[in-house]
């Protein structure tokens, strides 16, 4: 494709930074009633930490989650919920009632007013360190009472549909119970954690799938977790322990009350997680924490504040900043667009990835699903389960956004999983490579309600006895792909990630010659290349023989580890390469296009993975050849038309920007960066998961990137599907560490800056390019 025109700006830098903060804060959610139930909550975090945060009542109440969080059966438990109100009550009239997310500095702010007299309350958590702080400021005194909540005050069987928040979903073996916490007053403070006994679904997963002889090699993050904390503050003093319900579920509360009246109250919540068979330690580990913490308490707030304006400062998309009509849809994705990459903020330095069945602010499952009336940690699709197809569109908008150091918590579970993976390989067949499933435990097995109780007994057991996932390894090369790019993107030293590349695709290699030797004398077909049999195109097209999934993205992968200065064995790799197959193609009413793979079986699913090789492999695009091919997959596979739609991980809105579509795109981002259906506007879902939905508002992320910037080799496309009628400010990363940042008003690109300048001559401008005329799409 030639280049429409070439922009080459010598503009002076207009200062497109210094406006993006009041920009920021007409986003900011500002709530002037109070809130029906939890299902009306706020999220806030920062760190690790999760919470929602309402007043329903005239009381303030959150709930609080931490990343890492699992119990025995790999439940993602919360560590409880607080509840605060005042005497005399600040909520309690019709003065005023404000609730406000201030995302420039990460906090929430309360102001309540009644007969004249007003209070605040600063709520905030620590990104540097595991600590909620709850400030309050009054203009009279004012008695403060704190209650701890917990429902898991008892032993709690778990019944029916309730099991799928944790591993066994639907086939427990024998009783599930969620062992109860361990609660106390401890002086003025209340204390809380939960032990998690030595045998834990790791041992009952290891049994199952016949891996127990070298269980002692096997990383088990489960056994004897210890996580809790202690709620504590000045001028508290206990009460006694009371009974009471939220929703559907019984808790006990354990409450605090001011010893006199105050204008300033606070208090805070410090949070520990280690695994030891100690509590002794734990506790010593907690003590430290709130220590250290104490002691650098007055820079915390100061050091929380600039990191989030540093946050904001990365990289922004904000669309018609003017916002020209009341109800603008367009001003709503731009909102949107931040209010979710705040959410994935708030985990930033988790100790595991952000789970794409909602993240750290789940609510009581009822004002999800009404038939699911549940305790406060049910999920659907589990806690400690990461299902890749969905977990990769939480992820890949981190490079566009420039957060990197976001991206290190899902890296860092895949590595912990190497030595695991490279173990199931060795066992169930021999030969080497890491052997990752699509639905992973966080011990890396697969799920054991996946892979299946009510086996043949002659069936491969290193496989899953499953109609959707069998066959399907090759989700764990997209993050293969996010650790590539991020030497190519930041310039990152990726050497801790080779290994790990490097054994994924090893496997591929040396599984798919082992399955050819199964069934006859040669490992390679006529041409040389690996026989991709069976295979799975996604979790849709199964039995494949020679999915294009798989191609793309083993071709992909290796062309771009060649090419990385980080590995020293290229040659081996060319080697691998040049056994890869070709894509598949069909032709359909006279339209030539891409196959979903050579042959499959059946469909089991409603996925595109036709369109792979357009996103996430690159391999069809802006500025590459034979775009048209792309086109005509998308506009008349019978299957693309079928399954097309914008709810939860459909990515049709990135498969159009991809191909220069932009009235398709624009259609589609309409669709799944609007408004949720719920108070806040990005708890998105359930959709095929959980609310809120991350790979929902993952995948409205990248469609957006996508719309507005795209990379071909040097070429920086500006604008590749973005309708020249949407005003936007917007600050994105590409490859060699560079940013691009500009202003589009009226059509016209009114400001640019790209850094480093020498960039600036790969700039491709293609507003109003319309391809879809050129395609003839209707």
């Amino acid at each position: 494709m030639k280049r429409p025109f070439l922009i080459v700006f010598s503009l002076f830098w207009l200062g497109i930074t210094s406006s993006i903060a009041q920009s920021l804060s007409a986003y900011d959610p500002v709530w002037t009633t109070m809130s029906k139930n939890a299902s009306e909550s706020m999220p806030l975090g920062g760190g690790d930490i999760g919470m929602n945060v309402w007043v329903e009542d005239g009381e303030l109440l959150f709930y609080f989650s931490r990343s890492g969080t699992f119990d025995e059966h790999n439940t993602l438990l919360k560590l409880g919920r607080v509840r605060v109100s005042f005497t005399p009550n600040p909520f309690d009239g019709d003065d005023i009632f404000r609730q406000e997310l201030n995302l420039q500095e990460g906090n929430i702010k309360l102001t309540g007013k009644t007969g004249g007299k007003e209070v605040t309350i600063n709520l905030w958590v620590d990104v540097f360190r595991p600590v909620i702080h709850v400030e309050v400021d009054g203009d009279t005194p004012t008695y403060m009472d704190v209650a701890y909540e917990n429902w898991r005050y008892k032993n709690r069987p778990v019944k029916g549909a309730a099991n799928n928040a944790n591993s066994y979903k639907w086939a427990p073996q024998g009783e599930v119970i969620t062992y109860q916490d361990s609660i106390g007053f401890q002086d003025s403070s209340v204390l809380f954690y939960h032990q998690n006994r030595a045998n834990t679904v790791f041992d009952v997963a290891v049994e199952q799938q016949k891996m127990a002889s070298v269980k002692g090699q096997m990383m088990n993050p489960l056994s004897n977790l210890i996580f809790g904390g202690v709620l504590e503050g000045g001028n508290l003093i206990r009460q006694s322990v009371k009974n009471g319900v939220y929703q559907d579920t019984d808790f006990k509360a354990f409450p605090l009350k001011s010893i006199s009246p105050r204008k300033h109250h606070s208090f805070e919540i410090y949070l520990h997680t280690a695994q030891t068979r100690s509590v002794e330690k734990w506790k010593s580990g907690l003590d430290s924490l709130v220590q250290t913490a104490k002691t650098a308490s007055p820079e915390a707030r100061k050091n929380t504040t600039a990191w989030w304006k540093g946050y904001w400062k990365r990289s922004y998309v904000i669309t018609d900043p003017q916002q020209k009509a009341a109800n603008d849809t367009v001003w709503q994705i731009g909102r949107n667009y931040q209010l979710f990459r705040y959410m994935l903020g708030c985990n930033a330095y988790g100790s595991y990835p952000t789970k794409f069945n909602g993240g750290l602010f789940t609510v009581d499952p009822v004002y999800t699903k009404p038939d699911m009336p549940f305790t406060p940690d049910h999920r659907n699709w589990g806690g400690g389960t990461m299902t890749a197809q969905n977990q990769r569109l939480v992820y890949f908008p981190m490079l566009r956004s420039g957060d990197f150091d976001l991206m290190k918590p899902q890296f860092d579970f895949y590595l912990r999983l190497l030595k695991n993976a490279e173990l199931r390989s060795q066992v169930y067949w021999g030969h080497e490579g890491a052997s990752f499933t699509e639905q992973i435990e966080n011990f890396g097995l697969p799920n054991p309600a996946e892979y299946n109780w009510k086996r043949p007994d002659d069936y491969d057991p290193g496989m899953q006895y499953n109609a959707w996932l069998e066959y399907q390894w090759d989700t764990v090369l997209e993050f293969c792909l996010m650790m590539l790019e991020q030497e190519r993107y930041a310039d990152k030293d990726i050497s801790e990630y080779i290994p790990f590349i490097e054994s994924c695709l090893r496997f591929f290699d040396q599984h798919y010659q082992y399955l050819a030797q199964q069934r006859g004398a040669k490992t390679l077909d006529e041409n040389g290349d690996l026989v991709l049999y069976p295979g799975s195109a996604n979790e849709t097209y199964k039995m494949a023989y020679n999915a294009n999934s798989t191609i793309s993205a083993l071709q992909t992968v290796l062309k771009r580890l060649i090419a990385s200065p980080s590995v020293t064995s290229a040659a081996k790799w060319q080697e691998m390469l040049e056994r890869i197959p070709p894509l598949n193609f069909r032709e359909i009413n006279g339209h030539r296009m891409l196959a979903p793979a050579k042959l499959w079986e059946r469909i089991n699913n409603t996925e595109v993975p036709q369109l792979y090789p357009v996103y996430p492999w690159g391999i069809y695009g802006i500025g590459r050849p034979d775009l048209q091919i792309a086109i005509n997959t998308y506009q008349y596979d019978p299957d693309a038309l079928k399954f097309r739609s914008h709810i939860g991980w459909k990515q049709d809105n990135i498969f159009a920007a991809r191909l220069g579509l932009t009235a398709e795109a624009a259609k589609w981002t309409l669709k799944k960066m609007g408004d949720s259906e719920r108070r806040f506007p990005t708890f998105w879902g359930p959709g095929f998961d959980w609310v809120p939905d991350h790979n929902w508002g993952g995948s409205g992320m990248i469609g957006m990137q996508e719309m507005l910037l795209q990379t071909d080799g040097d070429n920086i496309y500006l604008f590749p599907a973005w309708p020249k009628d949407w005003d936007v400010q917007f600050k994105l990363h590409a490859p060699r560490q560079t940013t691009v940042e500009g202003v589009l008003e009226d059509g016209k690109l009114k400001e640019l800056n790209v850094l480093p300048k020498e960039r600036e001559a790969d700039i491709v401008n293609m507003l109003g390019w319309d391809l879809e005329k050129k395609a003839g799409f209707k």
